[in-house]
């Protein structure tokens, strides 16, 4: 099942629905990831899915890094913290 190519773009799909519903940066990376693999065995990439997955994860971290890279925390942004909840 890992290895047809519409169960990897309906779960990206649906990733991607998730990151629209709750903007976290997260789930676009992940469905990125998951619409290259599908593409790539739409295209006739024929691999075991244990290497499904690992190119999911670098295309995933991939995306992620240049999301981060391009909406992420801005120079000279400084998170400053005045209290800690550790201390009594």
């Amino acid at each position: 099942m890992l290895e047809t190519w519409w169960v990897w773009l309906a779960g990206a799909a649906v990733l991607a629905i998730l990151e629209i519903l709750a903007p976290v940066q997260v789930f676009f990376g992940v469905a990125v990831g998951a619409a290259a693999v599908g593409i790539a065995l739409w295209l006739g990439l024929a691999v075991a899915w244990p290497w499904l997955l690992v190119i999911w994860g670098l295309v995933a971290g991939l995306s992620w890094l240049v999301l981060r890279r391009a909406l992420g925390v801005r120079k000279g942004q400084v998170r400053i913290w005045d209290d800690d909840i550790n201390e009594g």
